[in-house]
């Protein structure tokens, strides 16, 4: 397989510190809203990677974080009047429930902020130590940008041309020792939560927090770190300059970044009236259709969504969704049990396809060619199916279909679709747990309910629920 690396600029053979094994750490988001679309993009396409290893025998620790300590969560919950946990907390569960629905598979570890404060502290202090960070008298601790060699190799900024963007930075009462240096733990202001640390009370900087969760759930060098092209500076290139100086090996072997998602070929921003959260988008559209648009491009190509391209995707869609339904009703009707010899030989033709989906995906993960090869599996399989196949040769075609769909996340069996009846029946029935303190049931139905599309919302007047 070959990936295409940032910190190269080339693709790379990948090969993994450990046979059959993958480490990966994938940047998850602030947790102060509703995702929004293009949060989606990186959780779909580095999901799909996953399931591809996966797929290829890879015994995969992928680690998502969610960032729960941060301004935007602090000014969310001075707005709501409520503790900045609490707003976290409930973000994250709903950041949760959209992935579900974008069927996003749960990371291995989802690890949060603030429940690793004390590692945070650790590498701070051992950045201190080594001098690669100092405390100033108000409580901060900054890292010594200039003291990292490398600082830049991520980004290819040349570390001069980004000082003189930053002359005009610093400022009288400014205690940073170089415009340069970053936070890696700020003191507390008055109503914000904090932690006891050897330099006050305050909190962590942004980017020590993924430094440190990468390190505790992956090891001191990862194989795999990816994100958004947004965060490749400065959130990685500090995080690369935290990690190495107090690790003393190299952070990560090859580092994966996908593209932009623009809305109308404008960037989606408030301000342009244009910013959908994916709860929105779900309204619109079928959640495996967001996700097989998702999988349309490159994903390091910059992505347009339209309306007519999210038709295109739906119509794409339905003609394979269409193709296994088929499958599915002849085998359930089939004459004949056992495959006869030119069935095998029709079977052994669908190896081609096979053979061309993975070869898109072994080329960094090229999605679109991969779809281009399941249509061409499914125009395969529309010839060669009909009343007269065997059971057996049917049930074979259907499974290498969904083999290859599965990877690329997207559910080729349409579930059975629950009554409105039956859903108020399971919401009385977890009500009946929940009194009767049976909260393992009660999430039981919660969870069985959220996997067929169906979003429970516990509010003041009772129970709601809607279709994602």
């Amino acid at each position: 397989m070959k990936i295409y690396n940032t910190l190269s600029r080339t693709k790379e053979e990948f090969k993994p510190i450990r046979e059959k094994k993958l480490s990966m750490y994938v940047c998850g988001p602030t947790v102060y809203n509703l995702i929004h679309i293009g949060n989606a993009r990186p959780m779909i396409v580095f999901d799909t990677f996953r399931r591809y290893m996966e797929y290829k025998g890879y015994d995969v620790n992928y680690v998502s974080n969610f960032t729960d300590v941060d301004d935007k969560i602090i000014k969310k919950a001075n707005e709501e009047g409520l503790p900045a946990s609490e707003i976290s907390e409930r973000y994250i569960e709903e950041c949760k429930k959209d992935m579900a629905s974008l069927n996003v598979k749960p990371a291995t570890t989802h690890p949060k902020a603030t429940e690793e404060i004390d590692g945070m502290i650790a590498m701070i202090e051992s950045l201190i130590e080594k001098g690669y960070a100092y405390a100033v008298e108000d409580g901060t601790v900054y890292y010594r940008t200039r003291k990292f060699k490398d600082y830049g190799k991520l980004s290819h900024k040349n570390i001069d041309d980004l000082e003189g963007g930053h002359r005009d930075i610093k400022v009288a009462g400014d205690l940073k020792e170089d415009a340069l240096d970053f936070v890696l733990w700020k003191p507390k202001k008055e109503g914000e939560p904090y932690w006891e640390s050897p330099w006050g009370q305050g909190r962590p900087g942004w980017h020590i927090e993924c430094s440190v969760m990468s390190r505790k759930y992956l090891g001191d060098t990862i194989d795999i770190h990816a994100g958004g092209e947004d965060l490749i500076f400065p959130h990685h290139e500090n995080e690369i300059a935290q990690s190495e100086a107090a690790n003393g090996v190299p952070f990560a072997n090859y580092w994966m970044h996908n593209g932009f998602l623009n809305i109308d070929h404008h960037k989606m921003s408030k301000s342009a009236g244009n910013f959908f959260t994916v709860r929105e988008i779900l309204e619109k559209y079928d959640a495996q259709v967001v996700r097989f648009f998702m999988l349309s491009a490159h994903y390091r190509s910059p992505l347009n969504f339209s309306a007519e391209l999210m038709d295109a995707a739906a119509a794409g869609l339905e003609r394979i969704v269409t193709a296994a339904e088929n499958l599915s009703y002849l085998s359930k009707n089939a004459k004949g049990d056992h495959m006869t010899d030119s069935e095998k030989e029709l079977l052994a033709g669908t190896d081609t396809f096979v053979q061309r989906f993975e070869e898109a995906m072994e080329d960094d993960c090229n999605t679109a060619d991969a779809v281009s090869a399941v249509f061409e599996l499914v125009r395969y399989l529309n010839q060669n199916a009909s009343s007269d196949c065997s059971k057996e040769y049917l049930e074979a075609a259907a499974e290498r279909l969904a083999t290859l769909c599965d990877v690329l996340g997207i559910v080729t069996e349409k579930e059975e679709v629950l009554l409105d009846s039956e859903i108020e029946q399971l919401i009385a029935e977890r009500q009946n747990a929940r009194k009767e303190k049976n909260f393992a049931r009660a999430d039981e139905i919660r969870d069985e309910l959220l996997a067929k599309g169906i979003i429970l919302e516990d509010t003041r007047e009772g129970v709601k629920w809607k279709k994602a």
